[in-house]
């Protein structure tokens, strides 16, 4: 638990697993579903992954987000974001630049404790609370408290397996047995 908040009586909910993996025109973003609180795990089904912005000719958004963070914050980023995507029609890059300045600046916003991995057709970006808008490298980005052990099992399986979504579930297989905040629920959105 964060000193700041123990400090203060407050409880974190804690953790989570969030992957993304752009292989080959395909992009996945996948996440646990376990919320813990302390020790306890409160739901072990939450969806952390959604799509949101303006529909696709399947009637389903455009965007993929992955949250890691407080649940409230990143329900509120999601809105936000998706207000930047109608602003600006659909553009992610801009969209997440927009937001990530506000973010920064915004008293309330600056709050927020939550990271997020966002992706459409051309982009996959990991958004923070400090104005960050990264690319990563590679195309594999992980974020929560299970991120490393993702990370660190998806670059070692991408110089074998050229399947985004496979490399996503075997790296959520690898975070799950190793961090205790992550669970073996995954939700994955592919785009």
């Amino acid at each position: 638990m964060d000193d700041s908040r123990a400090s203060h009586g407050l409880i974190q909910w804690h953790g989570t697993t969030i992957i993304g993996v752009k292989r080959d025109g395909k992009t996945v973003i996948a996440g646990d579903g376990q919320v813990s609180m302390g020790n306890t795990v409160m739901k072990p089904n939450a969806r952390k992954v959604r799509r949101i912005g303006p529909a696709s000719d399947g009637g389903r958004g455009t965007v993929v987000a992955g949250f890691a963070g407080a649940t409230a914050d990143a329900f509120t980023l999601f809105e936000r974001l998706e207000r930047k995507l109608e602003q600006y029609r659909g553009q992610l890059m801009r969209a997440a630049v927009e937001l990530a300045k506000d973010w920064r600046t915004d008293k309330y916003l600056r709050n927020l404790e939550a990271l997020m991995i966002v992706a459409d057709k051309d982009a996959m970006l990991v958004l923070t609370g400090n104005g960050d808008v990264l690319e990563p490298e590679g195309g594999i980005a992980a974020i929560g408290s299970g991120g490393n052990y993702a990370l660190a099992a998806a670059r070692a399986l991408s110089d074998y397996e050229q399947d985004a979504e496979t490399i996503a579930r075997r790296a959520m297989a690898v975070a799950a047995e190793l961090c205790v905040f992550t669970n073996d629920r995954v939700t994955i959105e592919t785009v």
